[in-house]
């Protein structure tokens, strides 16, 4: 199996069932972030799609509808081995073949944490039924550890959209729109994970210098934003032709170099954040809040005001006001 050290992040050429039993350590890998082949033709897709396959790579490895269960099986079971107690595997899926890998899953110790819907904007037209526009993502965890999960890496829990709605919670509902990431004349894969997509479940899921994960690198975009996100990287890709293409342009990722571009989520501070009210400062806090209220504020400026004398994040401090009945 060819093999190819670039900034310390290492690639393998050639099947990630073997190569993972022979080349990752058991419990070694942070994060998994992978996109299996779906077992339906993937190599005809563009008798389905409105695309020029001029641009597109040669060399995509589908594997037979008679043989995914069985490789979904064998892959998983890989995947959970190599995962750290508490590490996560996030894996996309069509629908077409999802209860083989639901089935796999359930084969393992791996939990599930959300299925998540990816809903996109390039559907395959239909005339008889309605139109296929969404992916599965489904983001398991390996129990026995403390799992990654950066609550505010994206969105502070304080931030708000123009209508007022919490982005973070926004961001962390799980139906996903990702716009694709066209690429007119430029060369592609088969099907490639749009930047965004990866930057999302990345960052959540893993911190700068973790161990990232991809047991089928296809466009190696999972391994370009893990790169430029400066985590670390190891992976697989069965085509010669394709990791031939591929490899060339991992050796012009720069580690953290999509850093300085991305959003700078607003942090509220509350020192108290997680701590247990005592009695005194109850009573405090409804003094206070009578006071500021009675003094002509609204409830809203009241909690405000309240979250910074008491170092706490408005929902604590609205949470303990209706438990007093105020």
């Amino acid at each position: 199996m060819r093999c190819v050290t670039l900034n310390g992040n290492t690639f393998y050429n050639g099947d990630c069932i073997a190569g993972a039993a022979a080349h990752i350590p058991d419990g070694s890998v942070d994060l998994i972030v992978t996109d299996p082949p779906y077992g339906i033709d993937g190599d005809l897709l563009h008798r389905h799609y409105n695309r020029d396959e001029g641009y597109v790579v040669d060399g995509y490895v589908e594997v037979p509808a008679a043989e995914y269960g069985e490789f979904c099986l064998r892959w998983i079971a890989q995947a959970e081995r190599i995962l750290r107690p508490g590490g996560s595997v996030y894996i996309v899926s069509g629908y077409t073949n999802l209860y083989h890998i639901l089935h796999a899953l359930r084969e393992t110790s791996l939990e599930e944490v959300n299925h998540i819907v990816w809903k996109y904007t390039f559907g395959v037209y239909t005339r008889r039924k309605y139109v296929s526009s969404h992916y599965h993502i489904l983001y398991y965890e390996k129990p026995g550890g403390t799992r990654t999960f950066n609550l505010e890496s994206r969105y502070g829990l304080t931030e708000k959209d123009a209508g007022g709605r919490s982005l973070n919670y926004g961001d962390r509902e799980d139906v996903w729109t990702v716009h694709r990431d066209y690429k007119p004349g430029q060369v592609k894969n088969k099907n490639e994970l749009p930047p965004d997509l990866l930057v999302k479940m990345i960052q959540y899921s893993s911190g700068e210098g973790d161990l990232v994960c991809d047991l089928f690198l296809g466009g190696f975009s999972t391994a370009k934003t893990a790169v430029g996100l400066n985590r670390r990287v190891v992976g697989f890709e069965v085509s010669p032709a394709i990791f031939d293409r591929r490899i060339i342009e991992m050796g012009e990722a720069v580690p953290g170099g999509l850093l300085p571009d991305l959003r700078r989520p607003w942090i509220e501070p509350p020192q108290n954040r997680g701590r247990r009210w005592t009695g005194e400062e109850i009573e405090a806090l409804r003094a206070g809040y009578r006071r500021l209220i009675d003094g002509g504020a609204t409830k809203k400026e009241a909690v405000r005001l309240l979250g910074l004398e008491f170092g706490r994040g408005r929902w604590a401090i609205e949470k303990m006001l209706k438990k007093q009945g105020l």
